[in-house]
This record gives C-alpha cells, structure tokens and sequence, in this order.
C-alpha cells in the first residue's frame, strides 16, 4: 500500500497514511514522509498503536533525541526512558495526580503557546507524540504555522524584525503561569539562550518567526519593550487562520516541526480524567544564531 498525504489544512497539517511506524522504514518510503514533513510542518499517522522502542527508533530517523530532565516534583520517572517526556497527568504509580503536584501545576504551563526546547542553547528539531489514553472531552493540541505568519506580515514589519535576537528561558514561561517551584539544578542546567526571531526554514528554504511563551524579551532592548513586540507576533501568529487543530485519538502519532511552528495544548479535568502521552524530541544542530553566522561567514 502506497503512502498517502492528506492536507488537512491550507497551511500546515497532513495525514499520513499507508504505512506501518512499527516497523523499519525503507529509504522511499522515508524520504517521502520527510518531504511531507519539510512541506506541512506537522503531520498526523493515524492508527499507530507504537511501544516506547518503536516510538524512538522512528524518531531517530530525524536526528539525535534529547533527553528529558525531571522539571519539578518528584524525580522518580514513571516511563524509565530518558528519551521519552512523559506528558501526562499521572504520577510515578500511574494514578491520576492530585491538584497540589507540582508537575501538574508545572505542565499546565503546555497550554501557552511554545515552541519545545527553545529554552536550550541547541534547541528543537521536531517533536513526536504518541497517544496512549485520552480524556473524554478537551485536551486537543493547536500548532499555528509561523513560515505563513511571517509571509502575512508587512514588508516593513519584515524589516524591521530582521536580525533582531530574543532571550528564551523556561523560567520565562512558567512566571507566566505562577510556577517557580524547579528542580534545583535545573537552573544550572538550563540558563537564559539567545534565538534569532527570524530565521530561514531549512526543510523549506521559507523564512519564519521563532517565538514562543519562553521568550523573555529582545536582546538591546528596553526588557517591557521587547516583552511587548514578542506578545503582539505572538496574537497576530496564532489568529486563526494560521491554527489547526487536533484532536486526538488512541494510536494518533503526530510529529511537528519546531522550527516553524508553535504550539499548545488544550484545557481538560486534569484531576479526574486520564491523559497519557508519550513524547520524543529530536535535538536540531546549532543555536539559530551560531547558524545565521555561519551562513553570513559563508
């Protein structure tokens, strides 16, 4: 059975279907999903009932994975891999956490609107979820597609935005929620990055925007000034017509592309229902500012 793309949207989204993630993929049949993949920026393998172990060895066909530190709570990991996030709201035993853990409270935090990693020095290539259990009702994820929000903005705006650098920090975005209860060496682990706010898409060759809730402010700038340039590209890239979004279902595997989008997810009872998700994330190559300047040295 040929593999088929299905748009799902005008401007990122497709589904994939007619292949088996479960098992090794031939080099066509790779290069084909990693086309789709540069052209939609997210794309959703229905029916993909994967283990821990094919999860990975499918996301290392995109590069090397990072692994994922204990943020805050217990550090006693429910899943055992490095390699795997767990985003769930279930504690090391597997029961449903309460309202007071600090992991939940932490994770709540994935309802702003992110990008995964862009608090790391390297930060993000791509992200793979896996859907193990759902909620009854909410918990959808929306990606907005930042190569289309760049494209709408105006040839002056454009200007004006080129080469600016904006500081990313994980502490950035759980102030935003009230959260400061950390691991203790996470702050050690994980200090303030520079990212570029315009960079060029290497899957596309587009430009896009790079933002996220772990923007702090603009490198140069007044801290409130910067706040508020980054909270208005922010509203303008997440108007509608630049979101899709998901809603999940047992066996969804849905990859996107941190590079050019964002995303977040949506409210649900996250103290009665259970919500289990495994994620995977492949590290990307160089800090978007050590690439703007080997690109400009070139």
């Amino acid at each position: 059975m040929a593999i088929r793309v299905t748009p799902l949207h005008p401007h990122l989204g497709a589904e994939v279907t007619g292949t088996d993630l479960a098992n090794p993929l031939g080099a066509e049949e790779f290069a084909e999903i990693e086309r789709a993949f540069h052209r939609h920026a997210v794309l959703v393998f229905p029916g993909q009932p994967l283990t821990d172990d094919q999860q990975i060895a499918f996301s290392r066909l995109f590069g090397p994975l990072e692994t994922s530190p204990e943020y805050a709570g217990s550090k006693k990991s429910r899943l055992g891999r490095p390699e795997i996030a767990d985003i769930s709201n279930l504690d090391p035993e597997g029961r449903v956490m309460t309202a007071a853990d600090q992991r939940l409270l932490f994770n709540r935090g994935n309802q702003l609107w992110h990008t995964d990693s862009s608090f790391k020095y390297v930060p993000a290539r791509c992200s793979l979820l896996s859907a193990r259990e759902i909620p009854p009702a909410g918990g959808e994820t929306e990606f907005a597609d930042m190569r289309a929000a760049y494209d709408a903005l105006p040839e002056e705006k454009k200007r004006a935005l080129d080469g600016l650098v904006v500081e990313h920090s994980i502490f950035r975005s759980r102030s935003l929620i009230g959260f400061r209860e950390f691991n203790e060496e996470i702050g050690r682990e994980l200090p303030p990055v520079p990212q570029l706010l315009v960079r060029r898409h290497p899957g596309s060759g587009r430009k896009t925007l790079y933002l996220a809730s772990h923007a702090s402010h603009i490198v140069g700038w007044p801290v409130e000034e910067g706040r508020k340039l980054i909270e208005e590209l922010i509203a303008f890239a997440t108007e509608p017509r630049f979101v899709y979004q998901h809603r999940w279902r047992v066996g969804d595997l849905v990859m996107w592309d941190d590079r050019c989008t964002m995303h977040r997810g949506r409210p649900y009872d996250d103290t009665r229902y259970r919500r289990d998700m495994h994620r995977t994330t492949v590290s990307d190559e160089l800090n978007s500012v050590e690439r703007e300047r080997g690109t400009a040295a070139a």
